[in-house]
């Protein structure tokens, strides 16, 4: 029996677990990166062999007692982070270069003017000339066809043979391959690997061997990521077995996978290889946290927090974005939520800001003694919580020194007196470090809310698992802002992720498509592909050892006609018995969604197989013998807690016995990590040496309606989370394709008065329009708004914006209240309401009757009634006028209606349990305090503005392409920091649709305030205050009753940006245009949007291929596109040159080259045609955008920017999208760029991607 090593290489430190020869254990931790040491784990490795033998070893390592070694690590991911992988190259269908660049054509945050992405990972691209398109029923450019793909252009050999020559004669020995449609014909990615094998390529990574999975996008960037990573992997891999005796020959060495299952190093991947150290610690806190509760895993380390769930099973996810790169690859859940340790603390504008910037692992937080700046592991140290003397000196330049508590201090005491200031009265260091504390922790429970809320469970019924060197000190704070009644710390918390990986199982995992639909009669097909993937498993796992594999087969099954689909594993053995996996995927279902959808056929996206070879490690659950100490090392010391600096027991669990139990306030501590057991909660020291605490509930709040900045900013997250707690509920239980899965909604509470508290997500679009919809309600019911009713609305001269978004308004009352003390309301898109033509945005609508139904004040619940006939009615009238029609999917639009009711029931349901923790009159009073808070940061940056331009005046002017102008004139206050917005001189309401409600100005001018201030602030009515609004009665930007709207809400709203941005020299105009392309039949229709040019500015070029300011809309995937729809996306790339020149030139537009498979209607809904996109100072105009269309016999037409026109098999629809325009044509226009931003820890898991998307609709 020898060594058995289990490895965590983070980002800081290098953990490890070891079973000695004589079966003891040990933990050990150093430093991941230092001088003394070429690679963390080998030393850590030849440091312990050497403690056990006590014989000093040198380099290369014996490995003649080591058994294995099993090993996580963050090589992959530092390097994709740092985009320090291997040079490399995309080789992608031609027409299809900048498919990466462009990825879903969302900017990542979008109140950031310089679309800042990413880089993409290849150095260069090749387009293959090659070309496969689906079968498609009906389809008329080809005859019916029993294959699945139709093949129009074969590889050609010699020219892929000649541009692969030449890509190699660059130094590129990595390629990743990628073409359209290979997940269900992949012999031409084949025949090109084929001839860059030959040619000598060391790495290649096809895309179809990656991932099988359909979406060109992600695929090709797994493909990439894979292509970027391995051999860096590769490289790392050879240097640390280099420091063993024969490379490590003899020795078993494992990798984690991202999916939480061991490898071998042979087999380790890049693209497996993102979430290798954090999966660790899932596997970690599943097999050791004691079974009855579901649990919340909390991992809260040096420089990220973690977060995920396990409830039996792990939980994984199949697509998820690192570093801007979309990974396609089963992954555990993980979510990075925070910072950790580091996240940096910040006071601005009346708020206590934790994160998300971090200090990082260097220069790591003030204490450190690096310069670094005050995170919350300050924090914790002023408070007491963390005991320098427990610490060892590792710390400062030369990392020989203690924690420097007096630079904190220091800092803090400069910190104190900024908030003291502001505040006008006075708070001590102390105070001002728990209430960073407090922020910080209800921070972190924020997404974990979301996380258990999304898939339908309670929260509070969960018990908190914290591991990771920081946990310890937030667990109980945490567990009791959530509900929770238990928090479990494992012995080895500290090493958790190490401790995982050694009992982590081997897993082969494999997947292929299918689209087959789930019947009888194709049971046979999917009985035949599982039959070759189990080989497959059994094979690879054979090769590994294991001969009895667990084999388990797991179906992607979605209903027809929706994009959720859900990785089910059957509950019996036989694969196709309907009763097996249909009623699994409606179990998981309903408990996510509430519902089923009966009589709709399943969909088999894909067949996964997961094989699992045993761990032959067992779990250590014989009573601890911790204690080898005669006397418990107990004593007391001071910690500050909200009461002042308490009394806290501080234990030495080395020498507490099993059965230890202690009441808060105290403090546990091991070698490497601090347990904090808060005052009320209670301990325990299990007979394994674990750590058992039970939460006392929370008690009554404070009711005080002073403006306290700690209690303002947990209270803007509260109000924040119930914003997106109704959110989860209105996407739960939606049943719409755009509600449910495009997320296209905004969920809101307001104020007594209808003032706007709290909006999630950030739709541009939807940015305070509500507020005019619900001010505009109390006006007009005086009063006739009682307990139990519902109002519906959506009407434009009603505060709505275009007649498919429908807003359902519920009023809040409290015990004895007469009249409401809060309002909540939603917003919806929905699909179909009525009017000219399927789906509601006609692009040639004349009037309001045109685009649907109208509801100007709709009673939807009356006295707890849902008013479903008079609902169906109005839903319905569309109808009774010529040519148009009602509602063309009622069912829809009823249930929808009902989530929306649900979804503003969740909020008030919310509200109440704030008014019962803090009292009415608190939480009124902080809503006030938080609208201030907008309001104050609003008057600041109009102030700067005065100071900056040196006038009091500001003006601007643009048009329509009709000609019809746009106006504004900004009048500023340098004292107050008031503004007035006047639009008079704009023109008259036009004929068409590009009228704009008033409410879209009003969203446009929010919008643009929070990119200017340029930091997070709330989103509420007090960004207005400042701002004094004239818009002309009757104009484009506040239209008479009954004007036809649809283009105003898409279109005129950009341009009102443009206009507002070139009044403040903000930057220049970006593309103006949502480019709203629409194509259908009787059979059914499809909408997109597409991005264009980012406008430059004084610091930064336009972002090519990116949707900009109102919209953010993502671009479905081509090859979801040729699979659904009648068309063959041709062409998806940049249109070079199209950007404004300048010293900062604009982005480029798109090309979008759609060819016609059948009879269709095109439509397009577009604008800057006739007019450019504006550069600024000096800088070129980006080009105007083109809509042309090709006949087959050869004629080209240009549409023009709007048209209705039919189209036949073989036309093709050229779409060229504006650029964006240019900033500075003279060196003195041009600022420096900002200086290096501090490092932001990037949001990671499904609740990123949940906000990624809703903000994105």
């Amino acid at each position: 029996m020898g060594f058995k090593f289990a490895i965590d290489r983070g980002g800081t430190f290098t953990d490890v677990y070891v079973e000695n020869p004589d079966g003891s254990q040990l933990v050990y931790k150093l430093l991941s990166e230092d001088y003394h040491y070429k690679d963390a784990p080998s030393e850590a490795i030849r440091r312990l062999i050497s403690k056990f033998s006590g014989k000093e070893m040198g380099y290369p390592i014996e490995t003649s007692q080591i058994d294995w070694i099993r090993m996580g690590t963050t090589v992959a991911t530092n390097a994709l982070l740092e985009r320090k992988g291997e040079p490399m190259a995309f080789c992608v269908t031609k027409g299809f270069k900048d498919l990466l660049h462009i990825g879903n054509q969302a900017r990542p945050s979008i109140f950031d003017l310089s679309c800042e992405c990413p880089e993409v990972l290849y150095k260069s691209v090749l387009e293959i000339d090659e070309r496969v398109v689906p079968v498609q029923d009906n389809c008329q450019l080809y005859p019916e066809s029993h294959k699945k793909v139709v093949i129009e252009r074969r590889v050609n050999r010699e020219q892929v043979r000649k541009d692969l020559q030449e890509l190699k004669s660059t130094g590129i020995n990595s390629i990743a391959i990628a073409l359209l449609h290979s997940y269900c014909f992949a012999s031409h990615e084949l025949e090109v690997a084929e001839i860059a094998k030959e040619l000598g390529f060391k790495n290649i990574s096809m895309s179809h061997k990656v991932m099988e999975m359909v979406k060109i996008v992600p695929r090709g960037h797994t493909a990439c990521a894979d292509a970027y990573l391995t051999p860096h992997i590769q490289v790392y891999l050879e240097g640390f077995m280099s420091n063993f005796k024969d490379n490590l020959k003899n020795v078993p060495l494992m990798f984690m996978k991202s999916d939480g299952g061991l490898t071998r190093a042979s087999s380790f991947t890049g693209s497996h290889a993102i979430l290798s150290g954090p999966a660790g610690g899932v596997v970690g806190y599943a097999q050791t946290s004691p079974s009855g509760a579901p649990l919340v895993g909390f991992d809260m380390g040096g420089t990220s927090t973690d977060v995920s769930r396990y409830a039996g099973t792990y939980e994984h996810v199949f697509e998820t974005t690192t570093a801007g790169v979309s990974i396609q690859a089963p992954q555990l859940d993980i979510n990075t939520v925070a910072a950790g340790g580091g996240s940096c603390l910040i006071f601005r504008a009346g708020l206590f800001v934790v994160g998300p910037e971090s200090a990082g692992a260097n220069p790591g937080p003030t204490c450190y003694n690096k310069g670094g700046p005050l995170t919350v592991t300050d924090a914790n140290l002023i408070l007491g919580r963390l005991r320098p003397e427990h610490f060892p000196k590792i710390f400062g330049p030369n990392e020989d020194e203690p924690l420097n508590l007096a630079a904190t201090v220091g800092k803090f005491e400069v910190l104190t007196r900024e908030v003291n200031e502001f505040l006008g009265r006075e708070m001590s260091v102390s105070e001002v470090a728990l209430g960073f504390i407090d922020v910080a922790n209800e921070s972190m429970s924020r997404p974990i809310r979301a996380l258990t809320q999304a898939k339908g469970h309670d929260t509070s019924l969960h018990a908190l698992a914290c591991f990771g060197g920081a946990g310890g000190q937030h667990a109980c704070s945490i567990a009791r802002s959530l509900g929770m009644r238990r928090v479990f710390v494992h012995k080895y918390s500290s090493v958790l992720s190490a401790y995982g990986i050694a009992l982590a199982d081997v897993v082969h995992d494999t997947q292929r498509h299918c689209g087959l639909k789930f019947k009888k009669e194709n049971y046979v097909s999917l009985d035949d592909l599982a039959g070759t993937l189990k080989e497959e498993c059994r094979i690879k796992l054979a090769e590994q050892g294991f001969n009895q594999a667990v084999l388990s087969v797991y179906l992607h099954l979605r209903y027809e006609g929706t994009d959720c689909a859900l990785m089910c594993k059957g509950t019996g053995e036989g694969l196709c018995d309907e009763g097996n996996y249909l009623a699994s995927f409606e179990d998981r279902y309903q408990t996510e969604f509430g519902f089923v959808l009966q009589g709709r056929e399943v969909i088999v996206d894909d067949v996964r197989v997961r094989g699992i070879g045993k761990s032959e490690v067992t779990l250590n659950t014989k009573p601890s013998n911790s204690s080898n100490h005669s006397t418990p090392d107990i004593t007391t010391v001071k910690v500050h807690f909200k009461a002042g600096h308490l009394a806290t027991t501080l234990a030495n669990l080395a020498t507490v016995a099993p059965g230890y139990t202690v009441t808060g306030p105290a403090l546990l501590l091991d070698t490497n990590s601090t347990v904090l057991v808060e005052p009320g909660c209670s301990a325990l020291v299990t007979p394994q040496g674990d750590i058992q605490i039970d939460i006392a509930r929370a008690q009554s709040r404070d009711q005080d309606t002073s403006l306290d900045p700690v209690q303002l900013s947990i209270f803007s997250h509260r109000f924040m989370s119930t914003a997106e707690q109704m959110g989860r509920v209105l996407q739960r239980t939606s049943i719409s394709v755009n509600i449910k899965e495009r997320l296209d909604f905004s969920c809101a509470m307001f104020d007594a008065s209808g003032g706007l508290v709290a909006n999630a997500p950030h739709i541009p679009v939807h940015l305070g329009a509500m507020q005019e919809a619900v001010q505009f309600q109390l006006n007009h019911r005086q009063g006739d708004i009682k307990e139990g009713d519902v109002l519906l609305t959506n009407h434009p001269n009603a505060g709505g914006s275009h007649l498919p978004d429908l807003t359902v308004i519920t009023p809040v009352f409290d015990k004895g209240s007469a009249k409401p003390v809060f309002y909540v309301a939603s917003r919806g898109h929905h699909a179909d309401i009525g009017g000219l033509t399927p789906g509601s945005m006609p692009p040639m609508s004349q009037t309001l009757e045109d685009e649907g139904a109208a509801f100007y004040s709709f009673k939807l619940v009356e006295g707890g009634i849902f008013n479903e006939k008079g609902v169906t009615k109005k839903l319905m009238e569309p109808g009774k006028i010529t040519g148009n029609s009602g509602t063309r999917n009622l069912p829809d639009n009823l249930s929808d209606l009902k989530a929306q009711v649900a979804a503003n029931h969740k909020g008030i349901q919310l509200i109440h349990e704030l008014i019962r923790e803090y009292s009415l009159p608190v939480v009124q009073a902080y809503m006030g305090h938080i609208q201030k808070t907008a309001e104050l940061s609003v008057r600041d940056l109009m102030k700067e503005v005065c100071r900056k331009v040196g006038s009091d005046v500001l003006s601007a002017e643009d048009q329509l392409d009709d000609g019809s102008p746009i106006c504004l004139t900004v009048k500023l206050d340098a004292v107050t920091g008031g503004a007035v917005f006047d639009f008079t001189g704009t023109s008259p309401q036009v004929v068409g649709n590009l009228n704009a409600p008033r409410a879209i100005t009003m969203s446009a001018i929010i919008y643009c305030l929070r990119c200017m201030v340029g930091y997070d602030i709330p989103l509420n009515q007090g960004c207005l205050v400042p701002i004094q609004t004239i818009i002309p009665e009757g104009s484009v930007l506040d239209p008479h009753p009954g004007a036809a709207v649809i283009g105003g809400n898409v279109l005129t709203s950009q341009r009102v940006v443009d206009v507002i941005f070139k009044a403040f020299s903000t930057c220049a105009a970006s593309q103006g245009c949502m480019n709203n392309i629409t194509f259908g039949s009787e059979d059914g229709g499809y909408y997109e949007t597409v991005g264009g040019g980012a406008g430059a500015g004084p610091s930064w070029e336009g972002r090519s291929g990116i949707h900009t300011h109102m919209t953010n809309t993502r671009i479905t995937d081509p090859e979801i596109v040729e699979l659904r729809y009648p068309v063959i996306v041709e062409k998806f790339s940049l249109r070079p040159d199209s950007g404004g020149s300048g010293a900062h030139p604009g982005g480029d537009g798109m090309v979008r080259r759609l060819r016609f498979r059948r009879p269709q209607t095109l439509c397009c809904l577009t604008e800057r045609r006739s007019t450019a996109p504006y550069g600024l100072k000096g800088g070129g105009s980006g080009k105007k955008g083109v809509n042309l269309l090709e006949r087959k016999n050869g004629q080209i037409i240009n549409l023009g920017s709007k048209c209705a026109i039919d189209v036949n098999p073989g036309d093709v629809f050229v779409l060229q999208t504006p650029g964006g325009g240019g900033w500075g044509g003279k060196e003195e226009n041009i600022e420096a760029a900002p200086s290096a931003k501090r490092k932001r820890t990037e949001a990671r898991g499904s609740v990123a991607e949940y906000k990624r998307l809703q903000e994105s609709a």
